[in-house]
């Protein structure tokens, strides 16, 4: 049987057959996949900048932003139906390129669409602008004058490749407030952002050239010299050493917004761990570490549990344990690679064999899953992921903010179980150390439309505001015809 080989990227403009293509091997030795990522000579990135660019101008700018909302759902309801033939290539090949869980990554994609609906978007540009006509015409300020918002006519995008869909977020953060996209695929994820940015121009040919999407190596400095250059502003995530890298071919003067290497982590205080609250507290905490294999900025990584519930916490890690090993016959792990498994060994073993307090593990190497359990907290630090987290006990929640403090640049998303007379009093402690999101156990990994990621304006930060003062209209009034 013949290995399918399947076309990366969006290029407007571009012939397949005047673009340099190189072929890679993805997926498994059981299920290989080959994919041909494009290879843009610096010539042809030019014609695709420029061709984006000028699109943008002419056409989305020229839309009004409700306009742009309801493109974007006519695509997702594309996405969401399970007979839509992209949607069925989806669910095909993307298992192939990730390895999870067919299932998982179906309902998982399902959540992350969902967010992308009329509805949500509508929320989702509320959220950031009192006045979403700001972003379509000149609009009075309360104080007098008038503001309008102006974006980027080219918005370039280096996507990381750990979680199918990402690059759906900041495609259509672009495309709110009118900004024409270029963007970079991960190798380990390059499919997704072109078959998208494709169904976008068929719902809505207005918008076929306002998007690009296409590759280069990571760390090729010339094309990201190149790129970067053209660029009118620059939205990458990735890991730290990569973006640090990134932001020295940046030019000075050229905004620039790096998303890295995050840590998330959840609480559950006392009252969350009555007899009946427990078990259902534990099966959200191990759905928000099995979905996305924690391989998401959101995903969970340790659990400070809070002594004095009718279920302690020891026994508390005893139900996560249960729950993920039930986990992994409904969504079954994918098998880790050698680099993978000794990653996992030696967090294992680093943490059992410590001479301050071993933990204690749970679970066997044959198991899709650890868990690791300390009567005595400590720091927050990473877990080997793989469906690897750590419990901790704490005889209250006020002493977590010194635990994970020292992460202040790494901390993300929080999930909470807790009664809501004390959401609040946690809410402050934990923001004022770093953490930018609070929500439920179990919603860990699907975040709002209106989620300000890291902490950060989704839409505001990619915008300029331009003011007319009403000093001007006073001026402009003694040089009318009908001037008193």
């Amino acid at each position: 049987m013949s290995t399918p080989v399947l076309r990366a990227g969006y290029l407007p403009g571009l012939s397949p057959q005047e673009v340099p293509w190189e072929t890679v091997s993805l997926g498994t030795a059981e299920q290989p996949l080959a994919v041909s990522l494009p290879r843009l000579s610096p010539a042809q990135w030019n014609v695709l900048a420029e061709r984006v660019r000028q699109a943008a101008r002419e056409q989305l700018k020229a839309m009004t932003v409700s306009e742009i909302i309801e493109a974007i759902d006519r695509a997702v309801q594309r996405w969401l139906d399970p007979q839509d033939p992209v949607r069925q290539c989806a669910d095909r090949y993307l298992p192939l390129l990730t390895g999870w869980d067919p299932e998982m990554l179906r309902l998982g994609l399902n959540a992350t669409l969902k967010t992308y609906r009329a509805l949500q978007l509508h929320r989702f540009v509320a959220e950031d602008f009192d006045n979403p006509k700001l972003l379509d015409e000149f609009q009075p300020r309360p104080q007098g004058g008038w503001a309008r918002a102006m974006s980027p006519d080219l918005l370039v995008h280096v996507w990381a490749g750990n979680v199918p869909g990402l690059p759906l977020w900041s495609m259509i953060c672009g495309l709110l407030v009118k900004a024409g996209g270029m963007g970079k695929v991960a190798r380990a994820e390059p499919l997704m952002a072109g078959w998208f940015a494709q169904t976008l121009a068929e719902v809505e040919p207005r918008l076929a050239n306002c998007l690009a999407v296409a590759w280069w190596p990571g760390g090729d400095a010339t094309t990201e010299t190149q790129v970067f250059g053209l660029a009118d502003h620059v939205l990458a995530y990735g890991g730290d050493d990569t973006l640090a890298d990134l932001r020295t071919r940046v030019p000075v003067g050229t905004p620039l917004q790096l998303h890295g290497h995050k840590l998330s982590l959840g609480v559950v205080s006392a009252q969350a761990l009555g007899v009946r609250q427990a078990q259902h507290t534990a099966r959200l905490a191990a759905l928000d570490v099995v979905r996305f294999e924690q391989m998401g900025c959101y995903s969970p990584q340790a659990f400070y549990v809070e002594r004095g519930g009718q279920v302690t916490p020891r026994e508390w890690c005893d139900l996560l344990a249960g729950e993920l090993s039930a986990l992994q016959h409904k969504y079954p792990r994918p098998t880790l690679d050698l680099a993978q498994s000794m990653t996992m060994s030696s967090w294992v073993q680093a943490q059992a064999w410590s001479d301050d307090e071993p933990m204690e593990v749970l679970g066997h190497e044959q198991d899709a899953w650890r868990v690791l359990y300390a009567e005595r907290a400590r720091i927050l630090s990473p877990s080997a992921l793989a469906r690897g987290v750590t419990v901790m006990a704490v005889d209250a929640l006020a002493q977590v903010p010194a635990l994970i403090a020292p992460r202040r640049s790494w901390l993300q998303t929080l999930g909470v179980a807790a009664p809501p007379e004390r959401l609040l009093g946690l809410a402050t402690m934990l923001g004022e150390v770093g953490v930018t999101r609070l929500c439920a156990l179990g919603n860990m990994t699907s975040p709002t439309a209106g989620w300000h990621h890291d902490g950060r304006f989704s839409l505001l930060d990619l915008v300029r505001i331009v003011e007319l003062e009403h000093s001007t209209e006073q001026l402009g009034e003694g040089f009318t015809a009908y001037r008193d």
